[in-house]
């Protein structure tokens, strides 16, 4: 979205057509899972349900790329961390959770972090489409944006799974199935499918840069699953949070974003908080399997018998 492509420095501005080829490639792949794995393919909740994470899926990735033209990958990257907030109030409101003094403390902790992130940016910082502090405004707004239709799509996806019982698999098919349909007619109705083809035509690194982006989006729906079902929750969002932090590092590096010392400071505040709300977590107590019990208590009666 920022770097220029070929001799006449052209910018790729097709957001919507980066996520129906993200989404195109996830469906496959998990139809194919599901056909490898002789699984059901007929859906298991309404199909409306599964178009509502479709619609909040594709304005969530919409706005994480448009985002990108305004806000530096660092500031995007530090403000993903935020959702907790979002997924706080979607929880209340979806699911009537109830939350603790400590959880809405890590959540203002987060917000002051990521808040110091972006107030203060190392320098002038100048975007191929910025051409004002109104754009940089414009940025935040949809990166505000991200964080509420990413709070509410996780948080509709657990409804989903603890609510209809579903596979992965199942989910993961019909929503990106959705999210094609949906993203192809926005494409049309724009007018942007026939440009953003004749751009990759023309841009064959720009082509083999989608193809990546693309293979690493599937590929990385099918581990946050997979780490969720096999590891639970906690482990999950201490990776998410090295995950950003690693993100931002390789950005630094990559492509020379600098980072101002208050920037560092936000960095900190809103890692720790994280980590520090991993951490404090009790597992839950483990249950003996009732085939335990049966084994202890046949020893124990043969004990008793001896």
């Amino acid at each position: 979205m920022r770097i220029p492509y070929g001799a006449e420095k052209e910018f790729f501005k097709y957001s919507l057509f980066l996520v129906f080829c993200n989404r195109i490639t996830t469906s496959a792949v998990s139809a194919g899972s599901l056909l490898a794995s002789k699984k059901t393919m007929d859906p298991v909740a309404p199909i409306y349900k599964y178009c509502l994470v479709s619609i909040s899926n594709i304005l969530t990735t919409t706005c994480q790329y448009e985002a990108l033209k305004y806000v530096s990958f660092p500031v995007q990257t530090l403000a993903k961390c935020a959702k907790m907030i979002p997924v706080m109030v979607w929880g209340t409101l979806i699911m009537q959770k109830r939350y603790q003094g400590p959880d809405y403390m890590f959540a203002f902790l987060v917000t002051l972090g990521c808040s110091v992130f972006i107030l203060y940016p190392a320098g002038t910082e100048i975007s191929p489409y910025s051409r004002g502090r109104e754009n940089t405004v414009w940025g935040v707004l949809l990166m505000v944006g991200y964080l509420g239709f990413d709070g509410f799509t996780s948080t509709f996806q657990d409804k989903l799974f603890k609510g209809y019982d579903m596979e992965i698999h199942n989910q993961i098919f019909y929503t990106t199935v959705c999210s094609c349909i949906l993203s192809f007619t926005g494409l049309i109705l724009q007018g942007h499918l026939i440009p953003a083809i004749e751009f990759v035509y023309h841009h064959y690194d720009c082509f083999f840069d989608i193809v990546l982006l693309s293979t690493v989006a599937t590929a990385s729906q099918f581990f946050i699953s997979y780490t969720i079902r096999n590891f639970g929750a906690l482990a999950f969002a201490t990776i998410m949070t090295t995950r950003q932090l690693v993100s931002i590092m390789l950005s630094c590096i990559w492509f020379s974003h600098p980072l101002s010392m208050e920037q560092w400071i936000g960095a900190v505040i809103v890692f720790s908080s994280l980590y520090g709300k991993s951490f404090m977590k009790k597992p839950p107590p483990r249950t003996t399997p009732p085939v335990e019990l049966v084994q202890n208590g046949e020893s124990s009666n043969f004990k008793a018998n001896a």
